[in-house]
């Protein structure tokens, strides 16, 4: 018998649901600031149809979310993972890890290429996640924090691009 996952031991990733947004959005206001508008990666975000979206909800209240965004690298079409958000007493609690496999889940039924995200390599790399050298996002990021999960190991090279449905 194998172990289980230590993030999916007594967290319930659910579909976020309409209601949810302003917890969402005050979760995500919390955890990153209002410094993150002006990243690339919101950039990508606004140009995108969210593909799905998961919460964790304590006592009524979200606790985490993700959200998976509809994009194309170098015309292959694929998936932008974030922004990940955890309540800051629930973190190190393996909420952020139960949401990611979660989101790879959801991203395994999309008939996508893989997931990108622009994150840290020795947090993500335990998912599967490696550095994508040749994708160019549409403004500054560090190459080293632009990483990219494929279960069929297909390494796409070109621009990203934000897709609405």
């Amino acid at each position: 018998m194998s172990a289980q996952p230590l993030s999916s031991i007594q967290i319930s990733v659910q579909p976020e649901v309409a209601a949810d947004a302003d917890q969402v959005a005050a979760l995500i206001d919390a955890a990153f600031g209002p410094g993150r508008l002006a990243k690339t990666a919101e950039r990508v975000r606004e140009a995108s149809s969210a593909v799905c979206g998961l919460v964790v909800r304590e006592g009524g209240r979200v606790v985490g979310s993700v959200r998976l965004w509809r994009i194309a690298v170098g015309g292959a079409p694929a998936l932008f993972l974030g922004p990940i958000a955890v309540e800051a007493a629930a973190r190190r609690s393996g909420m952020g890890a139960a949401l990611v496999e979660a989101a790879l889940r959801c991203a395994g039924t999309e008939g996508v290429a893989g997931v990108l995200l622009v994150g840290d390599l020795p947090y993500f790399s335990r998912f599967g996640f490696d550095v994508l050298p040749d994708a160019r996002m549409p403004g500054p990021v560090d190459p080293r924090r632009l990483l990219w999960w494929s279960p069929t190991g297909m390494a796409p090279t070109g621009d990203v691009v934000g897709l609405r449905d």
